[in-house]
């Protein structure tokens, strides 16, 4: 019985070591991507001083994996008109090609999606830790104002 006891942290030990070296094995991915949502309020394609980010609107990022699996994320712009999709995953799961496409705005006098545009497709083959920054979206009013004309 005293030998088994005395075997006990040896046993640990090993298990120990296997567990640190198998996670080693799996190595872990993080990639991010980003991007802005803008009210072009003159609806002239350019940003100018009357135009404004939108807090609230939402955007949708479906994404490919390396492995074949499709991943759907949903975010909100923040107070900035920033949206922010970030995931960690194996680095054999990680992303491959994403597609990101404005769902809607919220605000009260920009709900015109601006470029009839539905949505941005790109590659993703940065390195973990970085991060893949999207074209703006752009929504316009549905009635221009008087000083844009």
């Amino acid at each position: 019985m005293e030998t088994d006891s005395r075997k006990l942290p040896f046993i640990l030990t090993i298990i120990a070591v296997l567990a640190l070296l198998y996670s080693d094995a799996v190595r872990a991915w993080t990639g991010e991507i980003h991007g802005r949502v803008v009210c072009d309020v003159c609806g002239d394609s350019s940003v100018g001083p009357e135009d404004h980010v939108l807090a609230g609107a939402e955007v949708a990022v479906l994404c490919i994996t390396k492995s074949g699996e499709v991943l759907n994320y949903q975010a909100f712009t923040n107070s900035n008109g920033v949206y922010t999709v970030a995931e960690t995953m194996p680095e054999a799961d990680r992303w491959d090609a994403c597609l990101a496409r404005p769902i809607s705005s919220f605000h009260e006098h920009c709900t015109q999606s601006g470029d009839g545009n539905a949505g941005f497709k790109f590659s993703y083959n940065h390195p973990s830790g970085y991060s893949h920054t999207v074209r703006p979206f752009v929504y316009r009013p549905t009635n221009l104002p008087t000083y844009c004309i």
